[in-house]
């Protein structure tokens, strides 16, 4: 009795590690298809919506809603990038006037202190060496003294897209109809800054550098509102400011360009090291 029970309980056993085999077997199977099936599936993002607004008057108006391309105003940030532009940026235009006089340049020593041989001292020839205290400075500064260095191109490019993208990401960057505004009067910019809380400094950015006369003279006189066309947009200037404006054209324009080049099909030749000369 006790061998009959001890088969069945082991035919049992057995019957149960096949079903679960063949259900795991079977489940696996399954979640491997749909495993596939997600794969294969295309990322589509929507691009993202952006409020148009007006600057005719202080109140904000919503015009419409225009929609910017992900891979320029949506990408992923990259910080690392950013800085490297920051960087860049800062020390192309430095130059070191720190200027320090060889043995050639200080003035005096022109004869030998004393002879050669016979009193005992170290022999020398000038009182204007190194050696000496007062005399010149071996391998000192050199004026002027450039820090100029070359970023490569879609370090540049991926800086921008990537400035763009945290802009819009803090809601910092806004697109408006025009640059026209009804008068030159400052006191109407610092007004439509307040009311709108676009932060202490503003950046406008039009497609032309051809600007309207009159928020061309209501800029002039305050320090942290500029004007900037979309040619010489960079990421310095967009971080400096606290607000990023740019006019519809400007945002399509900067869209275009910007699309173009990071689709562009001759990379390898424009990473090849920079040279003065070309």
């Amino acid at each position: 009795m006790f061998q009959i029970l001890r088969k069945s309980a082991g035919n049992l056993c057995a019957l149960r590690v096949q079903l679960i085999g063949a259900s795991s077997s079977g489940q696996c199977r399954a979640l491997t298809q749909q495993q596939q099936q997600v794969i294969e599936l295309p990322e589509v993002r929507p691009p993202r919506a952006v409020w148009i607004e007006n600057l005719d008057t202080v109140e904000e108006r919503k015009l419409g809603i225009q929609e910017l391309s992900n891979e320029v105003f949506g990408a992923t940030p990259r910080i690392d990038i950013v800085h490297q532009n920051v960087e860049w940026q800062r020390k192309y235009r430095y130059v070191s006037f720190a200027h320090a006089k060889t043995r050639n340049e200080v003035r005096g020593g022109g004869r030998k202190p004393w002879p050669q041989k016979g009193l005992g001292k170290a022999r020398h020839g000038s009182i204007r060496s190194p050696l000496w205290r007062g005399g010149g400075i071996a391998h000192g500064p050199r004026s002027p003294t450039t820090h100029f260095y070359m970023l490569p191109f879609f370090n540049r490019v991926l800086g921008l897209v990537s400035t763009l993208s945290i802009k819009l990401a803090q809601d910092d960057l806004h697109i408006v109809d025009s640059l026209d505004i009804p008068t030159d009067d400052p006191q109407f910019l610092r007004d439509l800054v307040q009311e709108r809380a676009w932060g202490p400094s503003v950046l406008f950015v039009d497609s032309s550098d051809l600007m309207p006369r009159n928020i061309t003279a209501g800029t002039e006189s305050i320090d942290h509102v500029n004007l900037m066309p979309v040619y010489g947009l960079n990421v310095y200037s967009m971080l400096k400011h606290n607000t990023l404006v740019l006019t519809r054209e400007a945002a399509e324009e900067i869209e275009a360009k910007l699309s173009e080049q990071l689709h562009r099909n001759d990379a390898r030749s424009l990473m090849t090291k920079f040279k003065v000369d070309r």
